[in-house]
């Protein structure tokens, strides 16, 4: 009789722990979690800095062609309304399948052509891979950082300016992590691009999907402590590329940094298991007392009247795309694109980030026509990293706290960026000595600054709806301006 009581507890027990673990892994914060690992590795574009030396030497590449890569690897990162048009029909978990086949592909078959393991391809075939695998950045946003938007509506300025944030990292933390996987094997690099990615996306696969629930009272306290955590995670990184850059690291320290790395990284899962648990044990109380008290309630409703087809047919095809509803509301795809808001955040969008974009993707070049060190070219890049996260980080908190006590708009914010980062290219132009380092910070922070404003300021004004799709719209004006602004500079240099 005891034996079977202490094998029933036993069960019990067992079962209380699997189902508090399904809870954990179940739960909207786990999914903020992955969301934060997958977004820490999803910057590879911010890098193309650091492997295209290597591009240009191995096959033998001119100015002119690394130039068109460089703009194929902006079409693929921020052209993806195919991913938000496939968000909108399937799990986000198909999204993130996807990313992994891609991202693979194409950074896999650039590393077998620099490294000479495949015959030299042709030129629109390497355009090609990098568009493809720069591509499942846009399908990671997608599926990720969309689905948690959606999961946190209340909080969307947060949620966009942490994962955001993350991206900002992932150019700092993927270096480290190449140093200590490979040392200093720079076309190694573009082997851990092309695999590490893929291996998280596939862990947290069918972790993320579209929870609907009612805001939590601390929900805010939760991102802030997380906040907090990736501050240690942006400071301790920016204290290695100072030492870095300052003395030789040998591999010994490359795999110290890198270890305390990863565990800054998967410090916020603390954060989810205790807010999870807590969470389960706030629900259990109220469940039992619906148990102990059930009632019933008879609720007489008439039917809904359902409009004939012939009905409806009509109501579609009077429907006006050029009459959108009130701002806020859920517009359609096609009422947002063809909006003057849509205009005028597209236009903003092309003046400002291709702009700034241009900027960083050339900041080799730029270093080396000005006389700086090589060193040098991994700080500029680590620099623009870590200012990029804490631009996103802070346009993220401090637009919702400044919209909230101070009902000052997002539009408004937007713009302040947009003039603070004419001053990083005035510091470029006038090349003054030791002046690409304060341009490097100033650019970083202000392109990472306008993404988490434009993003919230597309939710906002179109809603939630169709929000894939129009995210991804709006990210369509990255390339285009950076596209304008090389081709300007080609001009006048002719």
């Amino acid at each position: 009789m005891v034996v079977s009581d202490f094998g029933g507890s036993c069960c019990s027990l067992r079962e209380m722990k699997s189902s508090s673990l399904v809870g954990v892994l179940t739960g909207r914060w786990f999914m903020v979690f992955a969301s934060l690992l997958i977004m820490a590795v999803a910057g590879a574009t911010y890098m193309f800095g650091l492997y295209s030396s290597d591009i240009k030497t191995s096959l033998g590449y001119d100015q002119s062609t690394l130039n068109l890569l460089s703009f194929s690897k902006d079409v693929g990162g921020n052209v993806g309304v195919l991913s938000g048009l496939i968000n909108e029909i399937t799990p986000p978990w198909v999204v993130l399948a996807i990313v992994s086949i891609m991202n693979f592909f194409g950074y896999f078959m650039i590393w077998l052509a620099v490294t000479g393991r495949i015959p030299k391809p042709q030129v629109w075939q390497m355009c090609l891979y990098i568009c493809i695998g720069a591509n499942s950045q846009s399908f990671a946003n997608t599926g990720a950082l969309v689905t948690c938007v959606k999961n946190f509506p209340e909080s969307r300025g947060s949620v966009l300016g942490l994962l955001k944030g993350f991206v900002g990292l992932s150019g700092a933390i993927l270096t480290k992590l190449y140093h200590a996987f490979y040392g200093d094997n720079s076309k190694a690099l573009i082997l851990l691009i092309a695999w590490l990615p893929d291996a998280i996306s596939f862990v947290f696969l069918r972790t993320f999907r579209i929870i609907k629930i009612v805001r939590q009272a601390n929900e805010l306290k939760i991102f802030y402590k997380m906040f907090y955590i990736s501050l240690g995670l942006a400071g301790f990184l920016m204290v290695v590329i100072i030492l870095q850059n300052k003395y030789a690291f040998k591999r010994f320290e490359y795999v110290g940094s890198a270890s305390l790395v990863l565990i800054l990284l998967f410090l916020p899962l603390a954060i989810v298991i205790k807010e999870e648990i807590s969470l389960r044990k706030s629900k259990k109380p109220s469940l039992e007392d619906a148990n102990s008290h059930p009632e019933l309630k008879i609720v007489t409703e008439l039917p809904p009247q359902q409009a004939s087809p012939s009905t409806e047919a009509q109501v579609c095809c009077r429907e006006n795309i050029f009459k959108p509803p009130d701002r806020g509301e859920d517009y359609k795809i096609l009422q947002a694109l063809f909006s003057i808001d849509m205009l005028i955040i597209f236009i903003a969008t092309t003046c400002g980030v291709g702009g700034t974009l241009t900027a960083i993707d050339n900041l080799g070049q730029i270093g080396s026509s000005l006389g700086y060190p090589a060193r040098s070219t991994t700080t500029f890049v680590s620099l623009v990293s870590i200012w990029n996260y804490l631009g996103r980080v802070v346009a993220g908190f401090a637009s919702e706290i400044l919209l909230k006590k101070y009902k000052i708009p997002r539009p408004l914010l937007f713009t302040f960026v947009l003039l603070f980062s004419c001053v990083g290219h005035l510091f470029i132009a006038y090349g003054i000595p030791n002046s690409l380092y304060a341009a490097s910070i100033i650019i970083g922070f202000c392109f990472g600054a306008q993404w988490p404003l434009l993003f919230a300021i597309i939710s906002e004004i179109f809603g939630l709806k169709y929000y894939s799709t129009l995210y991804n719209f709006g990210a369509v004006a990255s390339p285009v301006g950076a596209l304008y602004s090389q081709c300007e500079s080609c001009w006048s240099t002719v």
